[in-house]
C-alpha cells in the first residue's frame, strides 16, 4: 500500500469507468462508494465461502486521512483476499458521483441473483418494484425490504439498476443483506411468485381492500407486493394481474404517498402480522 495512486492510475481510471452501467454489465462489477456501504461490502467479502480468486470484492481505494481514522479497513480487505490501495483526494474524488466524497470507495461484483434463486426456499415476504426508474426510491426500498424482513428485492420491467451509486448509497449496505433480482418480463416475475404459493397484492389508490385491520388475515400468509413507478403507479394490466389491489388509507388532504413511504407502510404491515 506503499504507492499512492492518482487520477490516471490504470487501477483508478479502470474503477471510474463502473460509475457508467454500460461498463458495470460488461465487467459484472460495480463501484461503492462510502464508508457504511464499504464496511457491508467487506463484511459480504467476508462471508463468501468461495476461493479467494472468486472474490466478492476486488479492490479498496483510500485516501491517507481515511485509512489514518479507520485503520480496521484496510486490515479486513487484506484478509478477504481485497487489493488495498492509498489514494490521493483527486482520485478519490473521481470514485464517487456526489458533491463531497468520503474518500473511499470498493469495486465489488454484482449482487443481483437469477429469479429462482431470489425466490429459492420458501419466500414469505417479496418486495417487487415495476418500472421503478429513480434510483435513490429503489435503494431506499431495498433498505426498509431488508428491516422489514423480506426474503427477496426483485426489480421487474423497466427499471433502474440497483447498481446505480445513487441506488447503493440508499441502501445503506443493504443491497448485500437481501436478495436481488431484475427480470424485465412483469408476467414472468408474476407466475414464478404465484408458483412459489405467494399472494400477490398490487398497491392502488383505488383498491378494494383498504389495508387496515381487515386486512390482517390477508398478510398472514407468503406475500408479495407489487410497488410502481413514482410518476404513474402500477400499469393497470399488470394491477389487474394482481391476486387483489390493496390501498393505504388516506386519512388527510393528501393525494398519495410517495413511493418509498407507501413500500414502508405496506411492508411493515406484513411483518407485524408475519412475526
Amino acid at each position: 500500500m506503499s504507492e499512492l495512486l492518482t487520477e490516471r492510475t490504470p487501477r483508478v481510471v479502470a474503477a471510474r469507468k463502473l460509475l457508467r452501467r454500460a461498463a458495470r454489465v460488461e465487467a459484472g462489477r460495480f463501484l461503492v462508494e462510502g464508508l457504511r456501504p464499504v464496511r457491508d461490502a467487506l463484511a459480504w467479502a467476508e462471508d463468501d465461502p468461495g476461493p479467494r480468486e472468486n472474490r466478492r470484492v476486488h479492490d479498496l481505494f483510500l485516501t491517507d486521512a481515511v485509512a489514518d481514522r479507520h485503520p480496521d479497513l484496510a486490515g479486513r480487505a487484506d484478509a478477504a483476499g481485497v487489493r488495498v490501495a492509498l489514494v490521493t483526494e483527486k482520485a478519490a474524488a473521481a470514485l464517487s458521483d456526489t458533491v463531497t466524497p468520503q474518500g473511499v470507495a470498493a469495486v465489488c461484483s454484482t449482487v443481483t441473483v437469477g429469479l429462482d434463486e431470489a425466490l429459492a426456499g420458501d419466500p414469505r415476504l417479496v418486495t417487487v418494484l415495476v418500472g421503478v426508474a429513480d434510483p435513490g426510491n429503489a435503494g431506499t426500498v431495498v433498505r426498509t425490504s431488508d428491516a422489514a424482513g423480506a426474503d427477496a428485492v426483485i426489480l421487474a420491467g423497466e427499471a433502474v439498476d440497483p447498481h446505480n451509486g445513487k441506488c447503493v448509497r440508499a441502501s445503506m449496505g443493504s443491497l448485500f443483506h437481501v436478495p436481488v433480482a431484475v427480470h424485465r418480463d412483469v408476467d414472468e416475475v408474476l407466475d414464478a411468485l404465484r408458483a412459489r404459493g405467494l399472494t400477490v397484492l398490487a398497491t392502488a389508490g383505488d383498491g378494494d381492500t383498504v389495508l387496515d385491520a381487515t386486512a390482517e388475515d390477508l398478510l398472514a400468509g407468503p406475500t408479495a407486493w407489487l410497488f410502481g413507478s413514482e410518476a404513474h403507479g402500477l400499469d393497470d394490466a399488470v394491477a389487474r394481474g394482481a391476486d387483489r389491489r390493496v390501498r393505504v388509507p388516506i386519512h388527510g388532504r393528501a393525494e398519495s404517498l410517495n413511493l418509498a413511504t407507501a413500500a414502508a407502510v405496506c411492508l411493515y404491515a406484513s411483518a407485524r402480522v408475519q412475526h
